[in-house]
């Protein structure tokens, strides 16, 4: 699967669009995550427990958005995207988003 966050792919030649595809998760925070990482942001920098929630939510995202694609026959996804949102304190969603697309090698 070729991902790109650009609307076309050099090389290639665009032979079906099949719409927009997307991976969304919904993560909170643990008590014990929290608890961390206050006691991580009393010494300042990197708050590590964080940054591995917000990286792993977002992989997973992507992975959903992957799957998605192979599952409407796409070979590629254009113009990738990530939001989030926060839809309560603690709970937050990351949506990965992006054109499928059949493609081939020019």
């Amino acid at each position: 699967m070729i991902v790109t966050t650009t609307n076309d792919l050099t090389g290639y030649r665009i032979v079906q669009h099949l719409g927009m595809v997307r991976g969304v998760t919904v993560r909170s925070r643990s008590v014990i995550g929290n608890i961390g990482g206050a006691v991580q942001s009393i010494f300042g920098g990197n708050i590590t427990i964080y940054t591995k929630l917000a990286e792993t939510a977002r992989q997973e995202a992507y992975d959903l958005l992957v799957r998605h694609a192979q599952e409407v026959g796409a070979n590629a996804i254009l113009a990738v995207r990530y939001d989030a949102n926060e839809i309560m304190e603690g709970i937050t969603e990351v949506l990965a988003y992006g054109t499928a697309v059949r493609v081939e090698a020019l």
